[in-house]
């Protein structure tokens, strides 16, 4: 009976991914990628966002009101710094492409992609302000450890319900602590990049909290005298407290929303070679110097 519940559960799981990565009847383009520019632009330790084009990116961006229905790590070439046999599947199965690989989550699990995967998507790349060198090593390692993680379909799952506007007053809701099944090896896109800033304990979108006066230090100012020697080395510089949100709580536009995380346009502003009166429009064009709007 059990075998049979579980060969029911196993089709029934089949049939609901077959229906959520059907792909969107329409996909609006916000602007060209530059490939050439995205490979010199994204930097290890990127996370890279993307508005999806499948049934289930259109849900996820619906529920989050955000463009972004997916988020990748960037590791560029580390895949070739490794073992010889990893280097060489990598160049067999990706050739120069190897070179600017992503770390994502899939229905599939955890897997590395070449990042022109998504050249005709909408993407952004959100990097990590002020990572560690010995950090971002640490992430790459654990990146790369990942590979082979399984899909949590139920935090997706749970995730949309969590998301879903709440029918029941505030009062009597509770937070849920996490999403999932709560295996640490079994994660969604943003979770798995959640698990991965965490273990270098670098911020996503954590609860803040003000600090009590006797924590508080203000930034910059080095205690100085008698209050040097009675002051803890590691009082917080910063006047609140972070308190960090489950990564299964996570979803792709916390990176975007992140303060610690910059935005990076790196199809035309990051080479600072955007001019406007280069462009070629399709219309009439802007007003000419000295023509009132509404005028006729």
């Amino acid at each position: 009976m059990a075998g049979k519940r579980g060969k029911v559960q196993e089709w029934l799981t089949d049939v609901l991914i077959d229906q959520l990565t059907r792909p969107l009847p329409r996909y609006e383009r916000r602007g060209w990628n530059d490939l050439e520019a995205l490979h010199r632009h994204a930097a290890p330790g990127d996370v890279i966002v993307v508005e999806g084009d499948q049934r289930i990116s259109a849900v996820i961006r619906y529920l989050t009101q955000s463009s972004w229905s997916h988020a990748a790590l960037y590791v560029g070439d580390e895949l070739l710094h490794r073992d010889e046999e990893l280097r060489a599947e990598s160049l067999a199965c990706f050739g120069s492409d190897a070179h600017h690989m992503i770390i994502e989550a899939l229905l599939d699990g955890v897997v590395a992609s070449p990042i022109s995967k998504y050249q005709h998507l909408n993407m952004r790349i959100c990097r990590p302000h002020g990572l560690k060198p010995h950090d971002l090593k640490k992430l790459m390692d654990e990146a790369l450890r990942s590979l082979g993680w399984r899909y949590d379909l139920r935090n997706i799952l749970d995730l949309l319900r969590h998301l879903l506007p709440p029918v029941t007053p505030s009062r009597f809701r509770r937070e849920a602590p996490w999403l999932g099944s709560a295996v640490p090896t079994e994660v969604i896109c943003s979770s798995h990049l959640g698990h991965l800033f965490r273990g270098v304990g670098f911020p996503v979108l954590p609860d803040i909290e003000p600090l009590d006066e006797s924590e508080r230090l203000p930034m910059g100012q080095t205690p100085r005298g008698l209050r040097r020697l009675f002051t803890r080395r590691n009082a917080a510089p910063y006047p609140v407290r972070f308190r960090e949100r489950h990564p299964s709580l996570l979803t792709p536009r916390d990176f975007d929303l992140s303060p610690w995380f910059e935005v990076i346009k790196f199809n035309t502003i990051a080479d600072a070679g955007f001019d406007y009166d280069r462009i070629l429009w399709a219309d009439a064009g802007p007003p000419e110097a000295g023509e009132e709007l509404g005028s006729s």
